[in-house]
């Protein structure tokens, strides 16, 4: 069924070995670019204000140390390619910190990001670049050779306890990965995970890929690749037997039925669309839930551009032309936003559609968007997409849906070929049988330490769990991919504990911040608090999404599709022949 999870003959390091390690191979790969810079002539150019060529050295020594540190901390380099691939990354990043950023601010001008600006300070890109690729070798090669502690594993009889988790996304493959590293500590423990796609997918950025920003796979990251020593099956879970302890799965590439048997189970399946019983909706809707949602919302996006383009009729290309999206939450804000960049920023290559054709509705119940964000941020987003052109259509809701129309309340209809949902979510459909606690829309009830009371082994995180907050008088935790990895993380260590005979822990979390694209280098932000707007909280957008992003390489394809996306207009190839329509709601990955 599963397979223990880790090797009790080797420990990893710790991120502060790492760091140190990183450090080390930072100051030497920087003293070879130093060489090469003096040869060049270049030092002098580095120190930050007038003074001598040592002082440039310096500032170039502390800066690879610094670098190189960040580098171990961050990535936890133990093979090459990740070595190599987060120095290339953390050189890229230094160069545009320092030369792009920090420079200019100390010699009292303001950075200005542009393209004249990056040629100035082209020639130490490349100095970037090789420091960066020459640390992570370094620090692959120092990496391999620190020594290992050789954990004792304690005594015991049989197999290992079966933990079986059900659901790949952010909650449970942190779940899996914690379990890793507590296998690591000397934890004897059998993980399996269960997940209808074979990748975690980072959901925050997948409106971008929907806009042909950003290319599909680079925001899904493998299990496999992720979760290294967990069994992984990748099915459907079509029924849970609490009493038996069994989950009845379907395989995907064969669709047969498999029983897994388990001791503790962990429910973190997720979210799906709920399109609140309107007729016709989940026919002719776009959900934005998965890869395959993206990629056909945008080759329906280009399709209907093409048949724009050959369009003789004014009415008729404008109601081609018509995107409505539902609901004025995070998800439907930055939709609209990239629809009316992605739109806009090709139509070059159509020249029969004029600037007025394009037409885009955003539809929200409520009085305001971004419920999520504070009333004065969330007014600064609405003026800012009011003044691209965005219509907002707020206190009003979709009624129905049909083939080229969607019905608003009062019977009011717009013709339209798209129609984006972001209105509702649901809990997975294979919870409904589970005979436990529920709340209103179908999520477990948990307790603080994200069991599910009166059910011996069984526990759930992410957004099909209502988590109580602790320190908001047992409100429940909003579904967030933030939210999710924490809970994950934890529940894991509270199975751990109850495994080893001890008292679970209370999941306590404060949220960090909120942050919203609002396309064209523009984003609104809160964190802890402090409210940022405009260029500044896009950057912020970008640099911490990137951040979050799972596993180096990944990181390193997103920057360069945004820096590809700066220089060069956006892919309009229709990447698939078949019917790029809304689908049955059946077909759609949750």
């Amino acid at each position: 069924m599963s397979v223990a999870t880790g090797d009790p003959g080797r420990q990893r390091a710790t991120r502060g070995e790492f760091a140190i390690a990183g450090a080390v191979a930072g100051f030497l790969a920087g003293a070879a670019v130093v060489v090469v810079l003096v040869r060049q002539g270049m030092v002098d150019t580095m120190a930050a204000g007038p003074g001598p060529d040592v002082v440039g050295v310096l500032v170039l020594l502390v800066g690879a140390t610094v670098t190189g540190a960040a580098c171990g901390w961050v990535t936890q380099p133990e093979a090459l390619p990740a070595a190599v691939s987060g120095g290339l990354l953390f050189g890229l990043l230094g160069w545009i910190c320092w030369w792009l950023t920090a420079l200019p601010l100390v010699l009292g001008v303001s950075p200005t990001w542009s393209a004249t600006q990056a040629g100035e300070v082209f020639p130490y890109l490349i100095g970037s670049i090789l420091h960066g690729g020459a640390t992570g070798v370094l620090l692959y090669l120092l990496v391999d050779r620190l020594p290992r502690k050789v954990p004792v594993p304690p005594p015991s009889e049989g197999v290992p306890p079966r933990v079986l988790v059900i659901g790949g996304g952010f909650a449970g493959v942190a779940v899996a990965r914690r379990l890793e590293r507590l296998s690591a500590r000397g934890l004897r423990v059998d993980v399996t995970l269960v997940s209808e796609s074979n990748y975690l997918l980072f959901t925050p950025m997948l409106a971008e890929v929907a806009s042909s920003a950003i290319q599909a796979t680079h925001i899904a990251s493998p299990v496999r690749a992720s979760c290294p020593l967990t069994r992984f099956r990748r099915g459907t879970v079509d029924a849970i037997d609490l009493e038996r302890r069994v989950v009845q799965v379907s395989a995907s590439h064969t669709g047969e039925t498999d029983h897994l048997e388990y001791d503790q189970l962990v429910i973190a399946l997720g979210s799906e669309p709920n399109y609140l019983g309107l007729a016709g909706v989940a026919e002719h809707s776009f959900s934005l839930k998965s890869l395959s949602d993206a990629t056909r919302l945008r080759n329906h996006t280009l399709t209907l551009l093409d048949r724009a383009e050959g369009e003789c009729d004014a009415d008729e290309r404008r109601r081609l032309l018509t995107f409505v999206v539902a609901g004025g939450g995070f998800a439907g804000v930055e939709m609209a936003a990239e629809l009316f960049d992605f739109v806009h920023g090709v139509r070059r290559y159509y020249p029969v559609i004029g600037p007025d054709d394009p037409r885009f509705v955003l539809v929200h119940p409520r009085d305001r968007i971004l419920p999520e964000l504070s009333t004065e941020l969330a007014a600064y987003a609405q003026r800012r997409l009011e003044a691209r052109g965005i219509e907002f259509l707020l206190g009003r809701r979709v009624a129905g849906a049909g083939a080229g129309f969607v019905i608003l309340d009062g019977q009011e209809v717009v013709g339209t070929e798209t129609l984006v949902w972001t209105a509702g979510t649901q809990p997975n459909a294979a919870l409904a049988a589970l005979a436990v606690d529920k709340n209103r829309a179908g999520a477990l009830k948990v307790d603080a330490t994200l069991a599910v009371p009166g059910v011996a082994g069984l526990w759930a995180a992410g957004d099909c769990a209502e988590v109580p907050d602790l320190d908001r008088d047992g409100a429940p935790h909003p579904p967030t991919a933030q939210h999710a990895l924490r809970e994950g993380k934890a529940l894991a260590d509270n199975i751990a504990a109850v495994l080893r005979g001890e008292e679970p822990s209370p999941f306590r979390f404060r949220a960090i911040g909120t942050l919203v694209a609002l396309g064209r280098r523009t984003a609104a932000a809160e964190i802890r608090g402090h409210r940022f707007s405009g260029l500044l909280a896009w950057l912020m957008w970008r640099a911490i999404y990137l951040g979050k992003l799972p596993g180096i390489e990944k990181k390193v394809r997103v920057l360069l599709d945004w820096g590809i996306e700066e220089a060069f207009p956006r892919d309009t190839v229709v990447t698939a022949s078949a019917e790029v329509g809304p689908v049955e709601p059946s077909a759609v990955l949750s």
